[in-house]
């Protein structure tokens, strides 16, 4: 990307992003020394920024990942970061913020503050300090997720999920902030959702980050009210391990394990001092849950390049395998794994592909209002027509029929 079309992408970035919330656009060189800003209160904040720690996160995390990283605070106020790169280093960082995710009362800040007392925070400082954050915008982490996604297009070209934006400078890839809640959100979408994660608990699927990001992008998680951000986020947290535990458990995972695992990442978050801390939770949780039903679930008479066959299949239900593309995978020829595949899971390959693409066709006709056109893309299929007929075959009705079934029980 040439430095004029850089310009104008950042532009049309600014002006697509005043149809919504206004929130400051910052640049850094690869040393982090600040380069422009359109902040109207720059010294203030960009001092923040340094003194919280969250300019040290963001070089951290661009010394061994690409991808867009939140970075957040003891006060529940929080930057976003994209970078540029050029040979594989890091040439400028974008950040966007700060903002807050709920409305933060001024005690929320002192006891913030407090946590910060190593600095020796001037008292002039702080009183300009908490001044300016009457200018802090209050943005749903929804939409500044969305931002995070258009800058780091704009830098990069580049499309991303919103679960593949960093915490912190943790390798773990972040749950949206659940403190804040749209106020007209569609309820019904909300819970599709939430019963598409935990089928896939269930059913230990390992490609679940496109749901997971999908989900990321309806809810938030628990819309509670309270005074305290950070308990908000830990609830909504602990409830969602509450549910993901039991979907382990109707997948297989014995309740003794669900349930010290499940109690372990709630203590987690409950020993969370920050926003940081808390976000860290779900997508560790989840992803382990999902491995440990996967694990439990998996055959252990098939061998090794059988079960490594059936779980490329399940990890590319968007593509159209072949039978070659398992071969190269396990390294035999086309006719002996086909053979091989055949005698352990007694499924022809193409057989076990067809199935496993509808499985997840069920999960997805009732957890999403998506189209049967859009199913048919999403899974491989050449056409709608024959999604359908491949659907028929295998569960003996009609996509549409088995939605509406659903519907109304």
């Amino acid at each position: 990307m040439d430095h004029f079309s850089l310009e104008q992408n950042i532009a049309l970035f600014r002006e697509l992003a005043r149809c919504g919330t206004e929130i400051p656009l910052w640049r850094y060189d690869a040393n982090g020394q600040l380069l422009s800003s359109d902040c109207p209160n720059e010294s203030v904040f960009s001092t923040a920024f340094s003194m919280f720690g969250a300019r040290d996160k963001m070089l951290a995390h661009a010394k061994t990942q690409q991808n867009p990283v939140w970075l957040g605070t003891a006060l529940g106020m929080t930057w976003g970061a994209a970078f540029r790169w050029e040979n594989d280093r890091m040439k400028e960082a974008y950040v966007l913020g700060p903002v807050f995710f709920s409305d933060v009362s001024m005690k929320q800040i002192e006891t913030g503050l407090s946590l910060y007392s190593d600095l020796e925070l001037s008292v002039a400082w702080k009183i300009h300090f908490t001044e300016a954050l009457g200018q802090v915008s209050v943005s749903q982490s929804i939409l500044f997720s969305r931002y995070m996604l258009m800058l780091h297009y704009c830098l990069t070209g580049e499309h991303l999920m919103a679960s593949d934006i960093s915490v912190s400078a943790d390798k773990l890839k972040p749950k949206s902030d659940l403190a804040a809640e749209p106020k007209h959100r569609d309820r019904h979408k909300v819970w599709l959702a939430e019963q598409a994660l935990l089928q896939m608990v269930r059913t230990g699927d390992l490609d679940y980050k496109t749901a997971l990001s999908d989900s990321m992008l309806i809810s938030n998680g628990v819309p509670v009210a309270g005074r305290d951000p950070l308990r908000q986020s830990k609830t909504s947290v602990i409830v969602f391990c509450t549910i993901v535990c039991r979907a382990a458990i109707e997948g297989g995972l014995s309740p003794d394990e669900a349930f010290s695992l499940g109690d372990f990442y709630i203590q987690s978050t409950e020993n969370a001092a920050t926003m940081d801390e808390v976000n860290a939770v779900p997508l560790a949780m989840y992803d382990d849950f999902i491995h440990r039903v996967h694990r439990c679930r998996t055959n252990p008479k098939l061998s090794r390049p059988v079960q490594k066959c059936m779980d490329y299949i399940e990890m590319h239900l968007a593509d159209r395998i072949r039978a070659a593309d398992l071969a190269e995978l396990v390294g035999y020829s086309e006719y002996y794994i086909t053979r091989k595949f055949h005698e352990e899971t007694h499924y022809a390959i193409n057989d076990y592909i067809k199935f496993a693409k509808i499985e997840r066709a069920k999960v997805l006709l009732t957890s999403t209002e998506a189209t049967m056109q859009e199913l048919a893309e999403q899974l491989g299929f050449s056409t709608r027509s024959y999604f359908s007929r491949c659907f028929q075959q295998v569960v003996g009705k009609a996509p549409a029929e088995y939605r509406a079934q659903f519907k109304t029980h």
